[in-house]
């Protein structure tokens, strides 16, 4: 064993002396690297996690990409349809990364009821459309069926529901304009609710009512195979800018692409200011827990400048007891970082398993707890990062090793 990797070895256990009057500010030091990993953890978490629910919801309602006719129409309802037949139906083979793609309509109407009334969105969805995004939101009843035949079951709101005083297996009678002609007798409909979702998006519960896409299909006087547009969803959202491009490239010149960060840019760029919220916090921990480091690291060169006297009087390079003092800051700030990981860790796997943290107000984050996400990298490099940074601002203080002379040391009580 080499001569700095012993003394650090006596510095860690404290053997070389009885009493250490650095004890106190060095587990002040390390509490404060592990009070600033939990606090990371959990901004990194639960950013991340509210970023990956919210666009979640709304790539449920809308697929990470809509594909529809390239027309002035700016509202959300389906006017000129396209045709189903195309190349990238039902599998866009041309680009990687799609997981499904799917056919839907939009029409608006009112719900009527004996007491009261309400405006909708129906979108209309068939056979092909992918429920597994719904099935977390479902509250009641269950998810429609629009494999076989015609059929007038829907899918509603908890919010509109209560609104409208309706539960499930209850009938409800709604009106459709001709073709956007109020002077026109409405196409009327009843339908029967089957399922009711909650997914705490108001723009979206309060607007969405789900049903067969036939019933459009037939208002609309469209064929079997016309639909209003197909709803894309990727693999990676990480790639949506690219893959829409791509999308785009790969469709007819009447076709045109929107990706869900376009459509709702103001959601979109919301949650972006989350990286900076997690940076900030991030960024005044470790200086926080730096500066405890470098205060021990201070503490332990001042307890210790006889030690360093007799060493360098022994023939040892500066360098070589700066490394003994880093040596033992490593030691150091790994113990916070085992505490502060087994802390924060604990805290986020409840937090996830029992979502015992509540938003207070869920209205304005759409989601009524708080979600958590985290990966191995995320805390791999987050470890690494914390380590490599706090060893990077004990450099300096540690330069003040080369100032102390020997004589001097020797004599210092």
């Amino acid at each position: 064993m080499n001569l700095e990797l012993f003394i650090a070895k006596r510095l860690i256990t404290g053997k070389e002396h009885k009493i250490s009057i650095s004890a106190p500010i060095i587990k002040i030091a390390i509490a404060a690297i592990a009070i600033g990993v939990v606090m990371m953890l959990i901004a990194i978490a639960t950013g991340v996690g509210l970023k990956h629910k919210i666009r979640e919801k709304v790539a449920a309602f809308n697929g990470h990409i809509q594909i529809s006719n390239y027309d002035n129409n700016n509202s959300d309802v389906s006017v000129t349809p396209i045709s189903l037949n195309q190349e990238f139906y039902p599998e866009f083979k041309d680009v990687e990364g799609v997981a499904h793609i799917q056919a839907v309509a939009l029409k608006g109407g009112i719900i009527r009821t004996e007491e009261t009334f309400e405006g909708m969105l129906a979108k209309g969805v068939g056979k092909d459309y992918n429920w597994n995004t719904f099935m977390e939101y479902l509250v009641a009843g269950r998810l429609p069926n629009y494999s076989e035949k015609l059929n007038d079951e829907v899918l509603l709101s908890r919010m509109m529901a209560n609104r409208l005083q309706l539960n499930i297996g209850d009938s409800f009678f709604s009106f459709f304009l001709k073709d956007g002609d109020a002077s026109k007798a409405p196409n009327n409909r009843k339908f029967e609710i089957v399922g009711i979702y909650d997914s705490g998006f108001e723009e979206f519960d309060a607007t969405y009512v789900f049903v067969d896409i036939r019933h459009i299909q037939r208002m609309n006087k469209w064929e079997a195979d016309q639909i209003g547009s197909f709803e894309v969803f990727l693999d990676d959202f990480d790639k949506l800018e690219v893959k829409s491009n791509e999308i785009y490239g790969k469709t007819v010149s009447s076709l045109d692409t929107q990706n869900i960060k376009t459509k709702y840019y103001r959601i979109f760029e919301w949650i972006g200011l989350f990286d900076f919220n997690i940076a900030l916090i991030i960024g005044i921990m470790i200086i926080v827990g730096g500066i405890n480091m470098i205060t021990a690291l201070l503490v332990l060169i001042l307890e210790r400048t006889q030690m360093i006297g007799i060493l360098k009087a022994l023939g040892s390079a500066n360098w070589s007891i700066r490394k003994v003092f880093l040596y033992n800051a490593t030691y150091l700030i790994a113990v916070g970082l085992f505490w502060g990981n087994l802390i924060g860790l604990g805290l986020l796997y409840f937090q996830h398993k029992y979502r015992f943290l509540k938003f207070p107000n869920p209205e304005e984050y759409y989601i009524d707890y708080i979600p958590v996400y985290l990966n191995a990298p995320m805390v791999i490099l987050l470890n690494l990062g914390v380590m490599f940074l706090c060893l990077l601002m004990l450099l300096l203080p540690s330069y003040i090793i080369t100032k102390i002379t020997p004589v001097k040391a020797i004599k210092f009580e």
